[in-house]
């Protein structure tokens, strides 16, 4: 399994979703031909996961994850042939990775938009606090690892992820609504 999670403390318990597992671990800058390189020569029968921050352009890297701002998208639209000649074994976790992959026409399992950072809960208007958002997405995580490694198909982890959901909170039904499979 390739596992792209650019290191930043806002992500870190998407760790979750790899650790202990036998994976390369790119968490550091890479060019976009380095990239290219890696996608390009993962089987088709290894997961890709991609997490961390980002936006429909792709997934985001920052060299100091206590400024604000990001320094580069480090998978993107030049990724992309790669990323959809690998077929449907994607995880994609990160903000709007479902419009990235809608746009470049990937198949997997994406998030849209998930509330991870106070600044992200304001702009939504999700109510929240910071001791909630921790647990909240440490248990999200973990969730959704429990589902990849029992091998539930991607394509029934959306709804069982809703299912999981035990709080109801304002933020636990945004994130939990924001999984999609196509």
């Amino acid at each position: 399994m390739l596992v792209i999670h650019p290191k930043d403390k806002t992500t870190a318990m998407l760790s979750a979703l790899y650790e202990g597992l036998e994976a390369q671990v790119v968490d550091d800058r890479r060019s976009t031909k380095e990239m290219g390189h890696l996608l390009h020569h993962v089987s088709t029968q290894e997961r890709i996961m991609l997490l961390g921050h980002g936006s429909d352009k792709g997934l985001f890297y920052r060299a100091d994850d206590s400024k604000e701002g990001f320094d580069k998208v480090i998978v993107g639209h030049p990724h992309a042939y790669h990323l959809r000649k690998h077929g449907g074994n994607i995880v994609a976790v990160w903000c709007n990775a479902d419009q990235f992959a809608r746009a470049e026409g990937l198949h997997g399992l994406f998030t849209g938009m998930i509330v991870s950072e106070l600044n992200e809960a304001l702009l939504y208007q999700v109510e929240t606090t910071q001791e909630e958002l921790d647990r909240e997405n440490v248990k999200l995580a973990r969730r959704l690892r429990a589902l990849l490694d029992k091998r539930i198909p991607l394509s029934e982890i959306p709804k069982r992820m809703l299912a999981m959901d035990d709080v109801h909170s304002p933020l636990t039904t945004f994130n939990y609504n924001k999984f999609f499979y196509f």
